[in-house]
């Protein structure tokens, strides 16, 4: 027993050895110091910095700084840049691009001009070091972009601007970190300069151009792998960061840029979006932000006075240098006071790449333990500074989004829409499932109800139990994006009249349908089940043929009658197909006339839609293949039409469906049919029933089959 407890005592000396229970630790750290610190209204990402400096070597000593935690610290740090990467607009970025360039510029040389005078002149270091030390005011970690992140605001447009801001004025210092080594060691040669621009091309060159095709080849030869999708994107940063150190820049600028380069492929509410932040989240991130304060060493600041008018120097550089430039990006491109405070957040944080400008700077010996130990407070006082300024700003932009959107909201039903999903075909389920969940407002409550109209006979219930039981894998699909599905069964001798019944009983406000087969006799006989669903609902209908997964698509081409806009669907599609190019990073083409284009113009600036909409003039529906010359494979087709006596009716409208799978085989494509004020009185046709025809229809089909069968006895 003795040894027992000799044995448990050894296991707890400081600094913790047994991996299982250093990672246990971790751990508990991860998910108690955000639920404590967040009772004291402190962003839990302080919390874990907070905690690295308790447990680390310069506190109680319980964890040291080894391979293992460099590991998952490197891994974490990857991982914010890689989701910066992949969660940035890039429609918005290449809008704001001269935005960014300007931001960068601001956020590069203001801190390294105010930095060097402050170094060479008041603290007394040399060129070199001055230089150096004031290229680190530069940089800025992303550690606050969780907290915008999770609070949803990614899509700002000062988000955009700051992350595009950040890999430029971070790549520009670690490029002067190269070339002041190269300095120091007098190898600042042609040599050295060629070198450099040849393997940044070529790393370019991968990452832009073979990682993309690599991408789609992958995920639509195995679309169905949903766990390899996720090894392949983690193989993809890791390689990406590999490729850059070997370029000559630091690892994480190749996970920014593995990001961009599947920023298209992974659609931000899909399930795989999902499990990246999931992950990244809960396990890599909170390792990252605690090996961050595992470097801060308290005792600097009684080492001297040297050691604390550095450390106080350096801090106060870095802040007023980041708050100036976030103040003149606000003044030029006219943002409000919260979207400066949520540039002057994301931009003013300090970690890991101005540690490693200073590891290098004081590994080489051009800078000193002074600077060092600076760094460290510095690093530490930032990360606090940047996450309640962060979390304050974001809040500031959420309360304002909300008052300008609640108008919007009460008109078009947006806050507690319903997408009705029928299912006729087992196999297109995946896809229009997916359709579903990135068209829907993630503000409402309501969940996507899959409908399966199944026939009334004689084995109607055996039919609804086989039903549901393969309706529920679809239910664990949409739940990997965080998205409710509800599965719906319901008995009637006629599939469109049971759909156009559940969908005035669950209120729903988009039907989201397969494209038809080709129809049978007997379909022919009682009405095509399409028009059927038309003629007997009003609400907003999608008729979706999805030849490919939607994320690789590269554009979308929508064609809108004349008088679209005066439809009441009107407002619902533009959103749709705006959110729906959003969230797939991709452009929209649409053709449609004048009266058309001013009203879909003076929308998206109403409801403040980021999406790239290109507007192309077009009359010519006499000849409407006229277009074919400008729709690629890779196009996805969204044809805008309407029911007869509506406003924008056209009689060639009911023919072009039949003539998109005809001439656009492999291109994905779309019917949609908008909203449209009820025109009939369901009260008056209330008698009238396709039932009694469709029994027997139903007897018919058993006769036949009985007859076959006795032939089959026949011959054998």
């Amino acid at each position: 027993m003795v040894d027992f407890f000799k044995h448990l005592l050894r296991e707890f000396q400081f600094p913790l050895e047994n991996p299982v229970l250093v990672f246990s630790l971790i751990l508990f750290i991860i998910l108690l110091s955000p639920i404590l610190l967040r009772k004291l209204n402190i962003p839990g990402i302080i919390g874990l910095i907070i905690a690295g400096v308790i447990v680390g070597p310069y506190g109680l000593n319980m964890l040291e700084k080894n391979s293992a935690i460099d590991l998952f610290s490197t891994i974490g740090l990857l991982y914010i840049m890689f989701i910066a990467g992949l969660e940035l607009d890039m429609n918005d970025f290449k809008s704001n691009r001269n935005k960014s360039l300007l931001f960068g510029f601001f956020t590069f040389i203001i801190p390294l001009g105010v930095g060097f005078p402050v170094c060479y002149y008041f603290l007394g270091y040399d060129f070199n070091a001055s230089f150096l030390t004031a290229s680190m005011f530069a940089t800025h970690t992303l550690v606050a972009y969780p907290i915008v992140s999770k609070l949803g605001i990614s899509k700002n447009q000062a988000v955009a601007v700051t992350v595009g801001g950040t890999i430029l004025t971070d790549t520009a210092v670690l490029i002067i970190l190269a070339v002041i080594m190269g300095n120091s060691q007098g190898s600042l040669n042609k040599e050295f300069w060629l070198r450099l621009i040849v393997s940044l091309a070529i790393f370019s060159a991968i990452m832009f151009l073979i990682i993309p095709k690599v991408a789609k080849w992958f995920f639509k030869k195995l679309e169905s792998e949903k766990h390899s999708h996720y090894i392949f994107v983690l193989s993809v940063v890791f390689f990406a960061a590999f490729l850059a150190e070997v370029a000559g820049v630091e690892p994480i600028i190749g996970a920014f840029v593995a990001g961009l380069a599947l920023n298209k492929l992974i659609p931000n509410s899909s399930a795989l979006m999902n499990r990246i932040e999931f992950m990244g989240n809960s396990l890599f991130i909170p390792f990252f932000l605690i090996s961050v304060g595992m470097l801060v060493d308290v005792s600097v600041i009684l080492s001297g006075p040297m050691a604390l008018i550095v450390a106080g120097t350096l801090s106060v550089v870095a802040l007023f240098g980041k708050w100036f430039a976030a103040l003149f990006t606000q003044l030029a491109f006219k943002y409000s006071g919260a979207q400066r405070q949520l540039i002057f957040g994301l931009s003013g944080a300090h970690a890991a790449a101005t540690l490693a400008v200073i590891l290098v700077g004081y590994k080489a010996e051009i800078l000193d333990e002074n600077i060092l130990n600076g760094t460290i407070i510095l690093i530490l006082i930032t990360c606090v500074v940047a996450s309640f300024a962060t979390e304050k700003a974001s809040k500031k932009i959420i309360l304002a989004s909300e008052d300008d959107t609640q108008e919007l909201i009460k008109t078009n039903g947006a806050s507690d829409e319903h997408i009705l999903l029928p299912i006729a075909d087992m196999s297109n389920i995946e896809k229009l499932l997916e359709f579903a969940i990135l068209i829907k407002d993630k503000k409402s409550p309501n969940p996507i109800s899959i409908l399966s109209v199944v026939s009334n006979n004689d084995e109607a219930e055996i039919n609804i139990l086989k039903t549901r039981n393969k309706l529920e894998a679809f239910v664990k699909q949409a739940s990997a994006s965080e998205t409710n599905v509800n599965v719906i069964t319901t008995i009637d001798h006629n599939t469109a009249s049971g759909i156009a019944r559940v969908s005035r009983e669950i209120m729903a406000d988009f039907i989201v349908l397969g494209w038809p087969r080709r129809s049978g006799f007997f379909d022919k006989l009682i009405g095509e089940k399409i028009n059927s669903i038309l003629n007997n609902t009003e609400k907003t209908t999608f008729i979706c043929h999805l030849e490919k997964p939607l994320a690789l698509h590269k554009k979308i081409v929508i064609v809108a009658p004349p008088l679209a806009e005066r439809e009441k669907g009107f407002a619902l599609w533009v959103d749709k197909m705006a959110r729906l190019a959003q969230e797939l990073s991709i452009s929209i083409s649409l053709y449609c006339n004048e009266n058309t284009r001013n009203a879909v113009e003076k929308l998206l600036q109403e409801t403040k839609l980021s999406a790239s909409v290109h507007m192309i003039l077009f009359t010519e529906w006499e000849d409407f293949f006229v277009l074919s010359g400008a729709i690629h494979k890779d196009d996805l087709i969204v044809l805008i039409s309407a029911r007869k006596g509506a406003a924008s009716h056209m009689g060639i409208l009911d023919g072009l469906p039949t003539k998109l799978e005809k001439y656009f085989p492999l291109n994905s494509h779309f019917v949609i049919y908008p909203q449209q004020i009820n025109t009939f009185n369901e009260e008056n046709y209330i008698d009238i029933s396709t039932e009694p025809l469709t029994k027997g229809i139903e007897v018919v089909q058993k006769i036949g089959k009985e007859i076959g069968s006795i032939f089959k006895k026949k011959e054998e």
